[in-house]
């Protein structure tokens, strides 16, 4: 028992020793004492191994001090909108250095996801390219010009696109085509939803990158899967609509940020869920470079139920369904009085749930606190997911599991723009019938828990100031695009070969 209260203690110490930035080993210092825990030994091994080694690495290496994730790099001498971006591209695990821990974590939390074992940073790159290859992506290196598609695999590329002069990058998948004679290619951009990567389209890219004269990129949003991950701060002080709006402009400016750099004039923007949401918000405020909206089950579309507040307020948890109450509701409203009050349990452990929403605190950052069990907690949520298989199930969760445990960053943004239960703190619904001016297509899956007359509302607001439609995918839930790739590619695609002005009609495929 004091051999692991020792233990405990070293790893709280941990946080005070990351400020001196030196280059240690720490995973490795923990790694050693922690065997000699937890198997036969003694205290004196102990104080041998671990605090000797600390105190001889922090004198030796605080003269060495590690340079950060975010290095400072001069401007780019040429205008963003022209130049080409300024890439770092993935090829081989021979490229990617070696793992630091004070270069992908400084956190405590982080810091347990290496305890017993010293993991490289090259196997999120390795994870991430084996989860392409079974959705039939090829990843090759960057040529001055797009390669050929071969007739049996899709040859893509994985870019670390700069997009400031702090070293921060948005990390894209790029799969272009030859231009065919002299009409320019247009660009489709898929953005993630929340707790999630590009990677979580791997079961489309194939089929959407074969539509002629059409290039396709897929990115992860900054501060998440490999993107960087700058410090995020928000207005944690500030009110509510300051919180929100400090939210949506991180997300919004790094993405035209990220259009400059690659130096897309216009593009066909593909959101799911929190992606979708904040492509919503990028097409309202930059309506020029976006020829047509595919939002697929977004968040934050409907405003919330009358009375929601107080329900969360008083820990008797948030309605699933996201469709605001209507009058024909009265008899289910009435029905939901007269329920049985939730029990005591219930309500505290609601109560406190809001709390850790309310307060920041994320699904990646219970994994890092779970270290080594981290990874069956995505197990366990990756094996839900019975429309992949075994391999792809695999595959999916060791990529999802190295995007998570990497530092926190713009995750913790979540609290600010929802409330608990998923609804927005400002809904999209009437922002969309002030603003939008651009044609929008709504996918909803036939079990997704998002309701889909959040989009009929919508279309009904915007009143055919706008092209609109409904989709509905069959066979499918949230997570639409994997669960029925074929209907939702048969949407998309129809979408991108009819342009920015032709829309499909309501449908269920």
């Amino acid at each position: 028992m004091l051999n692991r209260v020792i233990f405990i203690l070293i790893l709280l110490l941990q946080p005070f020793r990351l400020q001196y930035k030196t280059t240690t080993t720490t995973a490795s210092i923990i790694t050693r004492a922690y065997n000699n825990i937890v198997s036969p030994g003694t205290i004196t091994t102990i104080s041998t191994t671990v605090s000797a080694t600390i105190v001889s690495r922090m004198t030796s290496e605080a003269a060495n001090a590690v340079t950060p994730v975010l290095q400072k790099s001069p401007p780019l001498s040429r205008s963003p909108s022209t130049a080409a971006p300024t890439v770092r591209t993935e090829t081989s695990d021979e490229q990617k250095p070696a793992w630091s821990p004070l270069k992908q974590s400084k956190s405590y939390a982080s810091m347990l996801r290496f305890w017993g074992k010293t993991i490289e940073s090259k196997l999120e790159h390795a994870a991430e390219i084996k989860l392409l290859s079974q959705g039939g992506i090829e990843i090759t290196g960057a040529d001055s010009e797009p390669q050929e598609i071969a007739s049996d695999k899709i040859q893509g590329q994985l870019l670390d696109v700069e997009i400031d002069s702090s070293g921060n990058y948005i990390h894209t998948l790029a799969i272009k085509k030859q231009q065919l004679g002299n009409v320019a290619n247009k660009n489709l951009v898929i953005t993630h939803g929340y707790f999630t990567g590009l990677g979580f389209f791997f079961r489309n890219y194939a089929e959407l990158s074969k539509v002629d004269n059409w290039d396709v990129y897929s990115l992860d949003w900054l501060g998440m899967g490999r993107s960087s991950r700058p410090e995020y701060l928000g207005e944690r002080s500030g009110s509510e609509d300051q919180r929100v709006a400090c939210a949506e402009r991180f997300f919004v400016e790094s993405l035209e940020e990220w259009r400059k750099r690659m130096g897309l004039e216009t593009m066909t923007l593909c959101g799911h869920s929190f992606g979708g949401y904040m492509s919503a918000l990028y097409a309202m405020k930059y309506p020029e470079r976006v020829e047509k909206l595919v939002l697929i089950s977004p968040i934050g579309v409907p405003e919330s139920p009358a009375g929601y507040d107080e329900v969360v307020r008083r820990g008797h948890g948030p309605v699933r369904n996201q469709r605001a109450p209507s009058p024909s509701d009265a008899q289910l409203e009435q029905q939901a009085k007269e329920a049985k009050e939730p029990g005591m349990m219930f309500v505290l452990m609601f109560r406190l749930a809001t709390r850790l929403w309310d307060s920041n605190y994320t699904p990646q950052w219970v994994v890092r606190l779970a270290g080594p069990f981290g990874q069956r907690i995505i197990n366990w949520y990756i094996g839900r997911f019975t429309w992949l298989n075994n391999e792809q199930r695999m595959d999916l969760a060791a990529y999802a599991h190295q995007i998570s445990v990497l530092r926190g960053s713009s995750e913790t943004a979540l609290g600010d723009i929802l409330k608990p239960g998923a609804f927005a703190r400002r809904p999209l619904v009437q922002r969309f019938a002030d603003q939008i001016k651009v044609p929008t297509v709504f996918m909803y899956g036939m079990k997704d828990w998002v309701d889909y007359t959040g989009g009929e509302d919508v279309l009904k607001r915007i009143g055919g100031r706008v092209a609109g439609s409904v989709h509905r995918v069959a066979e499918a839930g949230h997570n639409l695009h994997m669960e029925n790739p074929a209907g939702f590619n048969s949407v998309l695609v129809e979408e991108m070969k009819k342009g920015g002005g032709q829309l499909r009609q309501t449908s269920i495929l």
